[in-house]
């Protein structure tokens, strides 16, 4: 039998969702958080995050718990009378330091969501989509973009290709859709194809 030239994407067993330590006040997202949380309970994927028993972090967390789901939690020690860590998770890792932390939420997931967050939320997604792009890893990369939350910022990246900033191939690295099972199956099926910077910005 002659072997097949296709990839096959690894299978997703857990993603680190990124997203904010305040509840915010658009019901839509929180919904949005719910449903997310409840997919991941459902298809039995871990549920890696920042940790935290307060806000979106928080409803995430409870979500995925009460439909017998697994969550790992990462926060610095520092951090737990700020962030009010999570008392009930599957496990929580404590870590000394923020780069630590993201490092250890990299490594015990397959995959990233980042939900509506402010500029923590921003700060992990760029970071971990940054190091796709220079080919330190492969794992997808979904925004979930609930009520429009994220226009602004996939507006932003069509003007960094239009101004000839990012290659269309790099900011595909984002994969952002408006509904998480919609996102989960896109994430799925990925097959990211990392491009390398422009040495000359005169080629076509």
């Amino acid at each position: 039998m002659a072997e097949s030239n296709e990839t096959l994407t690894p299978p997703i067993t857990s993603i680190c969702v990124y997203c904010a330590s305040s509840p915010g006040s658009n019901e839509h997202i929180m919904l949005a958080t719910v449903a997310l949380g409840a997919l991941l309970a459902s298809e039995a994927i871990e549920l890696v995050y920042g940790g935290g028993a307060v806000g979106l972090m928080g409803l995430l967390a409870d979500t995925v718990l009460d439909g017998g789901g697994t969550v790992t939690g990462v926060m610095p020690t520092d951090l737990f009378p700020l962030e009010v860590g999570h008392p009930n998770l599957t496990s929580m890792i404590e870590v000394d330091s923020m780069h630590e932390r993201k490092l250890a939420m990299f490594e015990r997931a397959d995959a990233f969501i980042a939900l509506p967050g402010g500029l923590g939320t921003l700060e992990e997604v760029a970071e971990v989509a940054t190091w796709a792009q220079i080919g330190i890893h492969t794992k997808p990369i979904g925004i979930l973009n609930v009520d429009g939350y994220y226009d602004s910022l996939l507006a932003w990246l069509q003007r960094s290709i239009d101004d000839r900033l990012l290659k269309p191939a790099n900011r595909d690295i984002l994969i952002d859709r408006t509904d998480p099972a919609e996102l989960l199956a896109a994430l799925r099926t990925a097959s990211p194809q990392i491009e390398t910077k422009w040495l000359d910005l005169d080629q076509t």
